[in-house]
């Protein structure tokens, strides 16, 4: 068995560093776009003076480097050929995503808002896969910008559990216009303020608990009766994420995304694709902290001795390290093993190992993050180093992503017999 990759690649990351080089790296070296990344970042980013939003500079720039990313042919790299990408698998986005991570924070690619210059975008593989054919039209403005779709699942008072939702769709006619009434109320909207539409998930038929008789809706950002109530302040800073209510907000049956009553399957081709992508980045968010402090460690030398000769350094790091390499194996084979199925088999065969890769990951980074803080000292606590950012920002996704709850929960199904193959 041969665990090598592929010299394709290869060859692609020697590449894509290249580009990164020679049109990333200047851009975000000019006008002093720095202050985006470094002990500024935060504030640079937020405009608190607005609800704590994020800077319409900043979003800006992340912009310009998609635009320029698509221009080289990166943007596109995961989407089908048919949509100007080049059928990008899971195994090599998983590749990419880790390798991008572990160069630190950079405007190459930003975890705290899933900027990168091969961007991940599981909305035009739910439109691919579920959209009609007015819906697939949205595909191109969704890579340039001229679409931004936000995802509606979750609730204020049922977090991960999707299957209690609210929000509740009824059939309606409005002006002889045949379409679904929407009430309901949704939570870490994420995007709302710049959101050409919501794919809002809501109860059309069923009980509560069932994950039949959840239909998807795209629904324009701007509708009738659609409000942000508030924009929720976070663990680190810019906010993107509001609760949103939607009061008497009609739609036309035109506006319904992928079948009735099975809305629950575009949500689980949005986290698959999206998780395991996810856990590749966090993976390569831990290399970078762990290859930061071994290097801190041979180089500093307080008392006249290196702290890479102490061994309650080197423990720490050594763990880690080991962890870092069992994880980059699990979620490459897991990637490879997705690539070879269809959305259905995963659910029903593979979604336990997805969830193992994100939850690990998350820890994963969050532990190399905090030893890398202890073992800079001072300056590890500071804001000087990256470190902090990317603690914060994978300690969110800890919570805001159900690593705790949702994943082990989905392993716990398939371990136990409940859920995936022979489930009793």
């Amino acid at each position: 068995m041969d665990f090598a990759l592929p010299a394709d690649l290869v060859a692609y990351l020697v590449e894509l560093d290249r580009f990164i080089a020679r049109e990333i790296r200047p851009l975000e070296e000019e006008d002093d776009n720095i202050r985006f990344f470094d002990h500024r970042r935060e504030w640079a980013r937020t405009d608190f003076d607005h609800g704590g939003l994020p800077r319409p500079e900043w979003e800006a720039l992340l912009r310009k480097a998609k635009d320029y990313a698509d221009a080289a042919g990166h943007l596109r790299f995961a989407i089908p050929k048919h949509y100007g990408g080049r059928d990008g698998s899971n195994l090599w986005m998983a590749v990419i995503r880790e390798h991008f991570a572990s160069k630190g924070l950079g405007l190459h690619n930003d975890l705290q808002n899933e900027h990168s210059i091969v961007g991940n975008f599981p909305i035009v593989t739910m439109l691919d896969g579920y959209g009609s054919d007015e819906q697939k039209a949205m595909i191109e403005g969704s890579m340039t910008g001229k679409y931004r779709i936000t995802f509606g699942l979750t609730e204020p008072h049922h977090g991960s559990d999707a299957t209690h939702m609210e929000t509740r769709a009824v059939a309606a006619r409005r002006d002889n216009v045949k379409g679904w009434l929407i009430n309901g109320e949704k939570m870490w909207t994420t995007g709302m303020h710049v959101a050409t539409h919501c794919a809002l998930f809501a109860r059309t038929s069923g009980d509560d608990g069932d994950a039949r008789g959840i239909t998807c809706f795209l629904v324009p950002a701007k509708s009738e009766g659609v409000k942000v109530e508030e924009y929720m302040w976070t663990f680190n800073m810019p906010t993107d994420h509001p609760r949103v209510s939607f009061t008497e907000v009609f739609v036309p049956e035109s506006a319904v995304f992928g079948e009735v009553g099975k809305g629950l399957s575009l949500a689980q081709c949005f986290v698959h694709e999206n998780r395991i992508r996810q856990a590749s980045s966090s993976l390569g968010a831990a290399v970078y902290c762990i290859n930061e402090s071994v290097k801190y460690a041979r180089e500093r030398k307080p008392f006249g001795k290196a702290l890479s000769e102490n061994q309650a350094i080197q423990w720490p790091l050594v763990e880690l390290a080991t962890q870092a390499e069992m994880l980059r194996l699990l979620i490459c084979k897991t990637a490879w093993e997705m690539d070879q199925m269809t959305q259905e088999q995963v659910e029903q065969t593979l979604s336990d190992k997805v969830s193992m890769c994100n939850f690990w990951a998350n820890r994963l980074c969050c532990e190399a993050a905090d030893t890398a803080m202890q073992v800079h000292g001072g300056m590890g606590y500071s804001r000087h180093k990256p470190f902090e950012h990317i603690y914060r920002h994978h300690r969110r996704y800890r919570i805001t992503e159900g690593s705790e709850e949702i994943q082990k929960r989905k392993v716990a199904g398939f371990l136990f017999g409940y859920m995936g193959p022979g489930k009793r």
